[in-house]
């Protein structure tokens, strides 16, 4: 029943431009799967991937949208978002994101959902408690990255997957920034601000307007989920714990 009431918690949260926010999101999810079902010739995907689409555009605004306020419901869209956005990227040979999705992401949602949970805020049970790097481990990060995108993108060039470059930086940003959502550091925001600059340059060079509108949503909330992890921090954590 907690988990329920947290949850509850959390929708009512959501500011009048989220909702709306989510209203264009499954506006234009819904609007390719009506095109798709009355005339298919006129788009991209197939039928059953656009229907995929749909799932994973909503569940994945609902997801970043309850992760920005660091309530921990937003695990919950967020598994669903990982399995069926992981179909559509095997679907378009986008490798390096794709096992990113399925052996990093999948695993490390679950032991975040946990760790999150162990950490709740005293008052606000549906948050967890936001934590701040230091600079030493700032810098290890941006080393870290800079390494990893390198050793994707031989990987990625031999595998001839699609916009390699792109897809590597983003495999290895996608690591370092779920690291650190893991234990709960609100620099995890700057991460996912520079992935989802990435993912709509990606999603602009191979067009698909769900997708592209889902990584320009994601990226509006990364800038709000950065100020938003920082306030908590000062406000309801400093000991940094």
């Amino acid at each position: 029943m907690d988990g329920l009431n947290n949850l509850k918690k959390s929708f009512k949260q959501l500011k009048w431009y989220e909702i709306l926010m989510i209203v264009i999101m499954v506006f234009i999810a819904g609007l390719a799967v009506y095109k798709a079902l009355v005339n298919p010739a006129s788009t991209t995907n197939p039928l059953w991937l656009t229907l995929v689409n749909f799932v994973s555009a909503v569940c994945g605004i609902i997801c970043i949208f309850f992760c920005a306020k660091a309530n921990v419901s937003n695990f919950v869209f967020g598994l669903v978002n990982t399995i069926v956005y992981a179909i559509y990227l095997i679907y378009y040979k986008i490798y390096g994101t794709f096992f990113l999705e399925v052996l990093f992401y999948l695993p490390m949602n679950i032991a975040s959902w946990i760790n999150w949970a162990r950490h709740r805020d005293k008052k606000l049970t549906e948050k967890t408690m936001s934590k701040r790097l230091t600079l030493t481990q700032n810098i290890i990060s941006v080393v870290f990255v800079g390494i990893t995108t390198f050793v994707t993108y031989m990987i990625l060039k031999r595998c001839g997957g699609t916009v390699a470059l792109l897809d590597a930086l983003t495999v290895a940003i996608g690591i370092v920034a779920t690291i650190l959502e893991l234990y709960r550091f609100a620099e995890q925001y700057v991460w996912w601000i520079i992935t989802d600059i990435i993912a709509v340059t990606m999603y602009i060079v191979h067009f698909d307007t769900v997708y592209l509108t889902k990584k320009t949503i994601y990226l509006i909330m990364a800038i709000i989920g950065l100020k938003n992890w920082i306030t908590l921090n000062k406000e309801r954590n400093k000991n940094n714990e």
